[in-house]
């Protein structure tokens, strides 16, 4: 099996290495940097109590995943960028994102892993795991009630999945929902997405962006304008733009681009598709464009990410 070797710059960056050898006691299948989550206990969710003091590869998988420190700091890589997780802080990484962890020389820490498809097809749920992206941590400083409400949530589901009593797994379910919820809530808050309207313009207007977030999504290869999003929600191309960043905190322009790098990251784990190819069918219009735009957002080349992946491969055949 092959690990990743890191390096941290002094502006809080990594370099990523592919070495040899070796096992994970958290990852138990890796092909390259992809990791198929093994389900057990629960269908749909894998949770550890994570005493190890051992660093996780490089990686990606299609389950989301959420992080609380419960006795010292854990560190999360993503996107080249080291961030640090106190104690009690509520870390998530949506599916797909390549990520890599890094723990310290003691301490504890609850990791979860679930298979958020099974709750994509509840109304609203695909929409606010658009809003999780890249990441999404929740701190004491910043949100306080919030993170105590999720704790709460967390330790009922631990306490289910650790007992097995009866029903155990529809329980754990019921406790995602409403973790979710809580969470899409206060994401999307009406009053603060678009103060200074009444009530039922606001939420109006959060039901219109999320149809776009969820357009741009399915649309994203696509050779979407801002004019067409604007017309699809009803609004003058100034006006939209000006209400979408204030939804989405980001230019409506930059999550478009967000979403189409990440199909690109889908399309670069294959090994017969040209980097020309991966950016005709994510959306991008030219070879160098997508260069600079992958490399700006990912801190490395569209090929470095490619040969990351293949070289990994190479060395676990060998």
């Amino acid at each position: 099996m092959i690990k990743i070797k890191y390096t941290i710059n002094k502006d809080n960056t990594a370099v990523y290495t592919a070495v040899g050898g070796g096992e994970w006691l958290m990852i138990e299948i890796l092909n390259g940097i992809h990791e198929t989550v093994a389900y057990d206990a629960v269908n749909g969710l894998k949770l550890y109590h994570n005493v190890q003091v051992e660093d996780y590869p490089l990686h990606w998988h299609t389950a989301l995943e959420i992080i609380m420190p419960v006795k010292n700091k854990y560190t999360v890589l993503v996107d080249g960028k080291t961030h640090e997780i106190a104690e009690g802080d509520i870390w998530i990484t949506p599916p797909g994102t390549l990520h890599a962890l890094l723990a310290p020389p003691d301490g504890e820490r609850m990791i979860m892993l679930f298979d958020y498809s099974l709750i994509c097809n509840l109304k609203g749920m695909d929409s606010l795991l658009h809003m999780l992206h890249p990441y999404t941590l929740i701190t004491e400083d910043e949100q306080p009630d919030l993170r105590r409400r999720l704790q709460f949530y967390l330790g009922e589901i631990s306490r289910e999945y650790d007992t097995k009593s009866p029903f155990a797994e529809a329980c754990v379910y019921s406790f995602m929902i409403r973790f979710f919820v809580t969470l899409g809530r206060v994401s999307l808050n009406a009053n603060t997405r678009f103060p200074g309207i009444t009530n039922s313009k606001q939420h109006e207007y959060v039901e219109k962006f999320m149809m776009v977030c969820n357009y741009i999504t399915d649309h994203c290869t696509e050779n979407i304008s801002v004019d067409d999003l604007a017309d699809l929600a009803g609004f003058s191309k100034f006006h939209f733009a000006r209400l979408f960043k204030q939804f989405s905190n980001m230019s409506c322009y930059d999550y478009l681009t967000q979403k189409r790098i990440a199909h690109a990251e889908r399309l670069l784990i294959k090994p017969d598709i040209s980097i020309t190819e991966v950016a005709m069918q994510s959306g991008f219009n030219s070879l160098s464009t997508f260069n600079r735009i992958f490399k700006a957002a990912k801190n490395c080349t569209p090929s470095e990410y490619k040969n990351l992946n293949y070289k990994a491969k190479k060395q676990k055949r060998g």
